[in-house]
């Protein structure tokens, strides 16, 4: 009963998809070449930079 209801619980829960490409430039993500930042994974700090400076662009246009 107790495998049963372990079962049940994991069919459940969502499966998390895995990040393949770059947030910034929609590069595919190596192993090798990996920056993980905020919880999600960008080509390298050049990436991660622009790709916060441009949300931070977006939410200063949606306040106005």
């Amino acid at each position: 009963m107790a495998a049963e209801a372990v079962k049940a619980q994991e069919e459940a829960k969502p499966k998390a998809e895995k990040q393949t490409n770059c947030l910034a430039c929609n590069k595919p993500i190596k192993k090798l070449k990996l920056y993980y930042r905020n919880g999600k994974f960008y080509c390298n700090k050049k990436c991660w930079r622009t790709f916060m400076d441009k949300s931070k662009a977006q939410g200063k246009e949606e306040q106005k």
